[in-house]
């Protein structure tokens, strides 16, 4: 008599597992949430004060974000991502629906929205670092590339929708109607979250200390080191986080500011802005479709530094396109490597960092694009005063070649692994 062979089921594909369809679909609505948001605050602003105020109400949010960040990512860790982003759209909601509720019943000073700003740059600190944790935890190790590129594109259309959803919103009834339907997409997010369940940890793993039923005490300074000691002493994370500030100061400042300054040096206009961003999204949405697609890669340290070097001479090659559709192909080529390259770093993080350590890490890898890069704008603007706007790019792109070949000399780096 044969003995019956069990085997365990082979885990879903990332793309028909309900737990990540869940997961995407709540951040899909947080993110068009996220878009009509600001359209609605900058709108408001412009409304209430002069565009100089407008600026300023804008630019206050990065503020708290920069500053919290890390002490985000060490909440994360202490009460469970699932728990901290529930409670971040949760307040995100609250928070856009009462300011729609001030706005019908009154006209409210730029301090208000100022300081609806200020409320939601602190939530920001607190719900990115638990998004990057978050994945782990309801997929299967050898989906998480596969997740990155479906995160991709949600991000991509939470964009492409956010803006029309928010105009139009406006147009019918204001900017307290924007608010209101930033507030329903964000209350859109929450029964999905709610319906999430967290895969087990593998044997010898700890999960963060509230998944626990623990009491999250101590020093929260001393979490936050630990955390930046996890960082330091591992092969493949202490790397990957020097590769990717250093991407981020390369990339954010040029590709943020030049554009729009090479538009208007070459007379390309607001239009010719609008086709270089559309190219450079379309090239982003391609990299994440593929990565959705083709999942893990055996090397993709060496592929990360390998695309970083190419979409350095990409972003050089923008500075010098002689006319607007050649400089749009070229746009899309930056959004093609530039969205492989940065999908495989959180990939890797994420298939890399201890879960105890995922929100900290997380942060850290947030921390130059959304603090310390922004900070740089005003510097990449003076440059491209002062020398112009093909120097400006030339050096940025040196910036993110040189975090390439960097990835590419790190033997740990160079060899790791995205499993299929």
């Amino acid at each position: 008599m044969s003995a019956a062979v069990l085997t365990a089921a082979p885990p879903r594909p990332a793309h028909r597992d309900p737990q990540v369809l869940r997961w995407l679909g709540a951040y899909t609505a947080s993110t068009v949430g996220d878009s009509v948001y600001y359209l609605a605050l900058s709108w408001a602003a412009v409304s209430s004060g002069s565009p100089a105020q407008a600026g300023l109400v804008m630019a206050v949010s990065a503020v708290p974000r920069a500053l919290l960040l890390l002490f985000g990512g060490v909440i994360a860790d202490r009460l469970g991502p699932r728990r901290v982003v529930l409670a971040s759209d949760t307040a995100r909601c609250l928070m856009t629906l009462g300011l729609a509720a001030v706005l019908l019943a009154t006209s409210p000073g730029l301090w208000l929205l100022a300081a609806a700003a200020l409320v939601f740059g602190a939530v920001d600190a607190v719900f990115l670092p638990a998004v990057g944790a978050l994945p782990p935890r309801i997929a299967a190790r050898d989906q998480l590339a596969r997740v990155q590129g479906l995160r991709g594109l949600a991000y991509r259309m939470g964009s492409v929708l956010g803006a029309p959803l928010g105009g139009l919103a406006v147009a019918t009834g204001g900017p307290a109607s924007a608010f209101g339907a930033a507030g329903a997409l964000f209350a859109l997010s929450l029964p999905l979250l709610c319906a999430l369940r967290l895969r087990p940890l593998p044997t010898g793993e700890k999960p963060p200390t509230g998944e626990k039923g623990e009491k999250a005490d101590g020093p929260v300074l001393r979490d936050l080191a630990d955390g930046l000691r996890h960082l330091r002493g591992h092969r493949v994370l202490g790397p990957l986080m020097i590769t990717i500030l250093l991407a981020d100061l390369g990339f954010v400042g040029p590709l943020n500011v030049g554009l729009a300054l090479l538009a208007e040096q070459r007379g390309w206009g607001a239009p010719g802005i609008g086709w270089l961003l559309a190219g450079f999204g379309a090239g982003a949405g391609a990299a994440s479709l593929l990565l959705a697609v083709r999942g893990g890669l055996p090397r993709a340290g060496t592929t990360l530094g390998w695309t970083m070097v190419l979409g350095a001479v990409a972003v050089a090659a923008l500075a010098f396109a002689p006319r607007l559709p050649v400089a749009v192909a070229v746009a899309v080529a930056v959004g093609l490597l530039a969205g492989v390259s940065g999908a495989l770093c959180h990939a890797l993080v994420q298939t890399e960092c201890d879960p105890a350590y995922l929100g900290r890490v997380s942060a850290v890898s947030s921390l130059g694009s959304l603090g310390l890069a922004p900070l740089g704008m005003p510097l990449t603007g003076a440059a491209a005063g002062l020398w112009g706007t093909g120097p400006v790019f030339v050096a940025g792109a040196a910036v993110c070649a040189l975090s390439g070949a960097f990835a590419l000399t790190v033997p740990s780096l160079r060899r790791a692994e995205l499993p299929r």
